[in-house]
């Protein structure tokens, strides 16, 4: 089980995430630690074999170089252990997969990211699994819903595309009380701005494709546990043979030595451009968290240390002719999946699967991912597609 280094635990953010990754002395003297390419590993004789008699048996079940990774994200998560998946969905199916069976009930929020609820309706269903959905805005409506056989309650904070907010510890406390595990998809916070352990949650689940790594060229996912829940999710990892790939964990490794500062730029130059979007006539509103005009305002500064660079716009009216005349007008701002690297990208959010949590009405929604450009640029090219928006609209 990989142990936070302590070494930074008392030091700030930033110092946290430079230091927080192996101890250079055990990589003769280098910064970075390095990459261990392998699957078999040699035993010195068949009593150490037969034992298990050694830190290091099979590769899936840890390198140096996945324990580096583990040890920094326990460090900032404040977790008893973390386990690497190769994508961010997968780590939110394994830890499901983990804590329920056939017979059981799960409770998610209806604000979910959509390819995990195409996971629960389909393979968690074909389990045996009853899946229910919730308002995020319940509060304590949420105990009503908990069954004898709820195993888990599924959060994720701000709400996928729209950015509802939750009261996550209460929620947690409801999870606890009722016997289920609680988990909360914190992709979009990353533990710099919110530690969901330290507000009750069971487990922290990130998709490490986005701000930790940082730069669009990799898929990877990570799950931190506490105490209570770590053993059962490594023996879950362990039984269906998944870890993360070397060279991509390495990639993280480096990505997260910058990540303080480039989530520093993604907040700042968000917030300039939802406030500005906020006065735009084309703009119906800014599903922004950290603006006072958002509805979950208050549970996010309650709750939050900062904000990143994913928000979304409704627009004033049209359909998806329309939005689609915005998004093609748009020069600087790609029209791709997937965020939290460098570059700013724009899409369409289809918010056709919800059932409870119902979609904006004034019109079609925007999802902006902004990135490290210059805020000026980006702007005018917000404005060009605005312009193109209001002439499909005339």
């Amino acid at each position: 089980m990989s142990q936070p280094n302590d070494r930074p635990a008392t030091a700030g953010p930033n110092t946290r995430l430079v230091h927080g990754s192996g101890d250079p002395s055990d990589s003769h003297g280098f910064v970075n630690p390095p990459v261990y390419h392998g699957s078999t590993v040699l035993f010195p004789n068949t009593h150490t074999m037969r034992t298990r008699g050694q830190k290091y048996t099979y590769a899936l079940r840890g390198t140096p170089t996945t324990d580096a990774l583990e040890e920094a994200l326990d460090g900032l998560e404040g977790s008893a252990g973390t386990i690497l998946l190769p994508s961010g969905l997968a780590a939110v199916t394994t830890p499901l997969l983990a804590f329920l069976s056939a017979g059981d009930h799960v409770l998610i929020v209806d604000s979910v990211y959509h390819p995990t609820r195409r996971f629960t309706d389909t393979v968690l269903v074909r389990m045996g699994v009853a899946v229910e959905y919730f308002d995020p805005a319940i509060g304590p409506g949420l105990r009503a819903l908990m069954r004898p056989e709820t195993r888990a309650v599924f959060l994720e904070a701000p709400g996928s595309n729209t950015f509802e907010m939750m009261d996550i510890r209460a929620a947690a406390e409801i999870a606890r009380a009722g016997g289920a595990v609680s988990m909360i998809d914190n992709t979009w916070a990353t533990p710099l701005y919110f530690r969901p352990l330290d507000h009750g949650i069971d487990l922290s689940i990130h998709a490490l494709t986005k701000y930790p790594a940082g730069h669009s060229d990799l898929m990877m996912g990570s799950v931190s546990a506490n105490a209570a829940t770590y053993a059962r999710l490594r023996d879950t990892q362990m039984a269906l043979g998944i870890n993360a790939a070397p060279d991509d964990t390495y990639l993280v490794l480096r990505g997260l030595k910058t990540m303080g500062i480039r989530l520093e730029r993604h907040q700042e130059a968000a917030l300039h451009l939802a406030q500005w979007l906020e006065g735009c006539d084309e703009v119906a509103r800014v599903l922004h968290p950290a603006l006072p005009s958002f509805a979950g305002h208050d549970l996010w500064k309650r709750q939050f240390t900062g904000a990143t660079g994913l928000f979304s716009i409704v627009l004033d009216g049209g359909g998806e002719d329309e939005a689609a005349a915005f998004l093609d007008a748009l020069k600087l701002f790609g029209l791709g999946y997937s965020w939290g690297g460098f570059e700013s990208l724009a899409v369409a959010a289809d918010l056709s699967d919800r059932v409870v949590a119902l979609a904006p009405t004034e019109g079609p929604v925007i999802r902006l991912q902004i990135g490290l450009e210059d805020v000026a640029d980006l702007r005018a090219d917000l404005e060009n597609g605005l312009r193109a928006y209001s002439e499909r609209r005339r």
